[in-house]
C-alpha cells in the first residue's frame, strides 16, 4: 500500500505542477506549434490530393533563408516593417516555387516521390548553408528584425478560464495568430466545398475523378503549390517572427515532426493542429521542467533525469506516435501513386 500511495501522491503532485505551469506556457506552446501546424497543413493538402511530400523540412529551410535574406537586404532601404512584410512574401513565394518543382517531378515526370522529397531536403541544407556563409555571415550587418507581437489588454488577459486561452491564440505575432483561422478555413474548404471534394477525389480514386471531368494533374499541381506556400510561411515564422536570425539547419527536424502531426491528425486540418499543439506542449514542457523543477519527491525524480531526455521529448513522442498511429490511420487510397492518364502511358 505504501508503494501505491507513493504513486498516487506523485501523480497528484504532477497534476498540481502541470496546473501551475501550463497556463503560463500556452502562448509559448502555440509559438512552438506554429511552424509544425503550417508544415502539417502542407502535408495534408499534398497527400489529400495523392502526392507524398517529405521535403517539407527543406522547403521550410529554404523559405526561412530567402525570407530572412530579403528582410536583411532591404532593412536599411525601406525600413523594418516593410522589409519584414516583403520577406514574408518572399518566403511564401519560395515555398510555392519549390512546390511547383515538386509537383513537376512527382505529377508530370512521375519521379519517385520519396526520392524527390529527399532531394529537396539535401539541396536545401546545402544551398542555404553555402549562401549563408557567402552572403550573410561576412556582411557584419544586423538582422532583418522581427514582427512585434500583439498584446491583449490586461483586463482581457486576466479573465478567469478564458483569459489564458485568448492569450494563447491572440497574444502572438500575425503569423502565429493566423494559424487558427487558416486551419478553420481549410477544414471547411476540404470537406464543404467543390474544391475540397475534387481534392479528396483525386487523392482517393483519380481514375474515377478523371472520368467525371476533373483534371487530376491540375488539381494535384494546385494543391502541392498551395500547400508548399504554407510551408514557406512556416519558414518565414522561424526567421522573421520567432528568432529574427538565420542559423544553418534551423528547422531542426520540424518538417518531419509536421508529418507526424499530419498522421496523428488523420490527414485533417484540425487534427493536424491538434498534433502540432501536442508536440509544442512536449517541447515547452521539456524546456520548463529543466529550469522550473517542483519541490518534493517529484522534483527529486525530475532532477535525476538527464537534461537531454527533456530536449529529446518531442522527437521521442514522434517515434511513439508514428509507431502507434501509422498502422491504425488510413491515408488517402492513391497517396503516393503517380497517375497516368489513359492514352498517355
Amino acid at each position: 500500500m505504501d508503494a501505491v500511495g507513493t504513486v498516487f501522491r506523485l501523480i497528484w503532485e504532477l497534476g498540481v505542477y502541470l496546473y501551475t505551469v501550463v497556463p503560463d506556457l500556452l502562448p509559448i506552446i502555440l509559438a512552438l506549434a506554429t511552424p509544425l501546424a503550417l508544415g502539417a497543413l502542407c502535408g495534408v493538402l499534398n497527400e489529400r490530393s495523392g502526392v507524398v511530400n517529405i521535403g517539407i523540412e527543406g522547403i521550410m529551410l529554404m523559405a526561412a533563408f530567402f525570407g530572412y535574406l530579403t528582410g536583411f537586404a532591404l532593412h536599411d532601404a525601406v525600413g523594418s516593417g516593410v522589409s519584414i512584410a516583403l520577406g514574408i512574401l518572399a518566403a511564401v513565394f519560395v515555398g510555392a516555387l519549390l512546390g511547383l518543382v515538386h509537383a513537376w517531378l512527382t505529377v508530370s515526370v512521375r519521379a519517385d516521390q520519396i526520392i524527390a522529397g529527399t532531394m529537396m531536403n539535401i539541396a536545401a541544407f546545402g544551398v542555404t548553408g553555402y549562401l549563408n556563409r557567402l552572403i550573410i555571415t561576412p556582411s557584419g550587418r544586423g538582422g532583418a528584425g522581427v514582427i512585434a507581437p500583439f498584446h491583449l489588454p490586461d483586463a482581457i488577459a486576466n479573465l478567469p478560464f478564458v483569459g489564458p486561452i485568448l492569450v494563447m491564440f491572440l497574444d502572438q505575432g500575425p503569423i502565429a495568430m493566423s494559424v487558427l483561422f487558416i486551419v478553420i478555413a481549410l477544414q471547411f474548404a476540404l470537406f464543404r466545398t467543390r474544391w475540397g471534394l475534387r481534392t479528396r477525389a483525386v487523392g482517393e480514386h483519380p481514375k474515377a475523378a478523371d472520368t467525371v471531368g476533373i483534371d487530376v494533374y491540375r488539381q494535384r499541381y494546385l494543391n502541392v503549390i498551395f500547400g508548399c506556400a504554407l510551408a514557406g510561411l512556416a519558414g518565414a515564422f522561424l526567421t522573421l517572427e520567432s528568432t529574427g536570425s538565420f542559423q544553418n539547419g534551423m528547422t531542426n527536424g520540424r518538417g518531419f515532426i509536421a508529418l507526424a502531426a499530419m498522421i496523428f491528425g488523420r490527414w485533417t486540418p484540425i487534427g493536424a493542429l491538434a498534433g502540432a499543439l501536442l508536440f509544442g506542449t512536449a517541447t515547452a514542457l521539456g524546456v520548463v521542467v529543466s529550469i522550473r523543477i517542483p519541490e518534493g519527491d517529484l522534483g527529486d525524480i525530475m532532477r535525476s533525469i538527464p537534461s537531454y531526455w527533456y530536449a529529446a521529448l518531442p522527437y521521442l513522442m514522434t517515434i511513439v506516435i508514428l509507431a502507434g498511429v501509422v498502422g491504425r490511420s488510413t491515408p488517402p487510397a492513391a497517396d503516393g501513386v503517380p497517375y497516368v492518364k489513359e492514352g498517355k502511358g
